[in-house]
């Protein structure tokens, strides 16, 4: 029963993967939830948005901070198509979120289980239980797909 509630979440993180590639955004999506229900949602916005911080995990933090009137979330998981980076590892950290769940594993970028793997620096003050390769596949296939059309 856990594993349908998994890929439900994933795949509404996908969704929204998709909905960044039909604005031209690099195919990532995340969703924060607290409860069984989607307090935070976003895509990638780094070009519509001018602004190299407007990550997924960075936009859907943004929107669940407000949801709750607060700057931690606690109780709260994310969802996202891609490791995180170093930037949004450390606001996942800052927003002390409780569980990650990552979809495609970036070795180039990603900051969890690849690169600096920010959540074991010892400077890290908070490390959520981390869950990996949850509609990998299909995340991967969607970004490379995408980078395919771009060099075409």
């Amino acid at each position: 029963m856990a594993a349908a509630k998994y890929t439900s979440f994933m795949g509404d993180a996908l969704a929204l993967a998709e909905a960044a590639i039909a604005v031209g955004e690099v195919p990532v999506g995340a969703v924060i939830v607290r409860d069984g229900k989607i307090i935070g949602r976003g895509h990638n916005r780094t070009r519509i948005d001018q602004d190299p911080t407007a990550h997924a995990e960075i936009v859907a933090i943004r929107q669940a901070t407000q949801s709750l009137g607060n700057g931690r979330l606690e109780d709260c998981d994310l969802w996202v198509t891609l490791e995180p980076c170093t930037m949004c590892a450390g606001a996942i950290a800052h927003a002390r979120i409780k569980r990650l769940y990552y979809a495609a594993e970036d070795p180039k970028g990603g900051a969890v289980d690849n690169g600096v793997r920010f959540f074991d620096a010892p400077t890290c003050h908070h490390r959520p239980d981390v869950y990996t390769g949850l509609e990998s596949e299909r995340s991967a296939k969607l970004l490379l797909d995408f980078f395919r059309g771009r060099r075409d």
